[in-house]
């Protein structure tokens, strides 16, 4: 079991993984139906409330602890023990959460308040340059502690008081190459700033995940710009 230095929250960590265990953990249920499509929750229990989904995992939080989060990976899917490993690695930083608990079942994670990149597009809020250059600063703090950024996505950026924030670093681990980051930075770049960001243009989800479906299909047979 990992226990970290958790600044005074043990007590709270500790009430929120015995509630975990005894009316989250008997009732919900996760399926990983595509590994390339974020879990469906097919049942979880009051008064809990899922707040995101992964293409492993889902998060939950509870109302009575609203700084923390529970993450829960779908039966048959690996990767809590690896990301449990990038929490350590990272330790502290301000555009990262921080692992407070990890067993076998479940983490239990700081959680980060603000807005996906992903939502903002669609709602047409703007998002301030400097949120893009937190994250590269996070990314590259990340790198110096040995990890490999991987999977950076609109999904799993997020803004807060015009700051960028790492929701998801579970595939921090990975070395194959990934382009996802600066793919998404040419196009804030090259379209988001000149053209939407000055109309607060709203884009539907159904385009949004067309997008993500077709960047996809491209990537697959686009040649490797290494």
């Amino acid at each position: 079991m990992y226990r970290p230095a958790m600044n005074g929250r043990e007590s709270e960590v500790e009430v929120l993984v015995g509630l975990a265990r005894h009316e989250l953990l008997p009732v919900l249920r996760i399926e990983s139906v595509d590994p390339r499509h974020p879990v469906v929750v097919r049942r979880s229990p009051a008064p809990w409330r899922v707040l995101g989904r992964g293409n492993f995992a889902a998060v939950l939080c509870h109302p009575d602890h609203p700084d923390l989060v529970v993450k829960v990976y779908a039966q048959g899917r690996s990767g809590l023990e690896a990301e449990r490993e990038v929490y350590r690695r990272l330790g502290e930083h301000p555009a990262y959460s921080q692992c407070l608990h990890a067993d076998e079942s479940l983490l239990v994670l700081r959680r980060l308040h603000g807005m996906t990149l992903y939502d903002a597009v669609h709602r047409g809020v703007p998002i301030p340059r400097r949120v893009i250059e937190d994250i590269d600063r996070a990314l590259d703090y990340a790198r110096t502690r040995g990890l490999h950024p991987h999977d950076v996505h609109g999904r799993n950026v997020m803004m807060h008081d015009g700051r960028g924030l790492m929701v998801d670093v579970s595939d921090f681990l990975e070395e194959e190459d990934c382009t996802k980051w600066e793919d998404l930075k040419a196009a804030y770049y090259r379209i988001y700033r000149p053209l939407f960001m000055p109309l607060r243009l709203r884009v539907p989800y159904l385009v949004l995940d067309a997008v993500r479906v077709g960047y996809r299909l491209f990537r697959r047979v686009a040649p490797d710009r290494s």
